[in-house]
């Protein structure tokens, strides 16, 4: 037997167990954000898998990402708050920034929708995710997700989380501030319940 042949068992079964993380994916953060709610804390991964519209084995795929990145503990059940706010105030608007786009109907998010619209003024500029079911119009902000509108229109909790991470990947650094601020409040009693 080779002399090295145990650290390459073990190699391989701390890489089975842990698996190599190619990157954070914007789901990921969805699904995230998603378990940090009252009505996700809940949720059997095939009911969060149909509340976020995207499949059951993406959304283990993406526990799974999320605990090599240690976002989730390794049961993948409980979110590692923290860790999350730490990635959102420094990461997300490197990883997954927001760029304003023409101005088309859909859902308001960023400084046009709460909780941020009632703590920032921003003129005439209205930002929305593109959805043809949406009653508001303005410039285009791609979401995290294909399917963050229907997502955020059936949970206020989720959407206004999401409101706040948009900021996060397009606001100025007064913006930031507020979102980091109204993030760290909201998620706070995580779990607590």
């Amino acid at each position: 037997m080779h002399p090295n042949s145990f650290a390459i068992r073990e190699s391989r079964t701390i890489n089975d167990k842990y698996m190599i993380n190619n990157g954070m994916k914007q789901q990921d953060v969805l699904v995230l954000l998603k378990k940090t709610t009252s009505q996700g804390a809940v949720l059997s991964n095939n009911q969060l898998a149909a509340a976020l519209g995207i499949s059951a084995s993406a959304v283990c795929e993406s526990l799974q990402r999320s605990c090599v990145a240690q976002l989730v503990d390794e049961k993948k059940k409980r979110v590692n708050v923290l860790a999350l706010l730490e990635f959102l105030q420094h990461g997300i608007r490197y990883v997954f920034p927001a760029i304003p786009g023409r101005v088309m109907r859909g859902v308001a998010t960023f400084v046009s929708a709460s909780p941020m619209k009632e703590q920032v003024v921003s003129g005439n500029e209205k930002f929305v995710w593109p959805y043809v079911k949406g009653s508001d119009r303005g410039q285009k902000i791609a979401p995290l997700y294909a399917t963050v509108p229907q997502s955020a229109l059936q949970d206020i909790e989720l959407y206004q989380l999401l409101v706040l991470v948009d900021t996060l990947r397009l606001g100025r650094v007064r913006e930031r501030e507020i979102a980091i601020t109204e993030l760290t409040n909201r998620l706070r009693n995580y779990g607590e319940n």
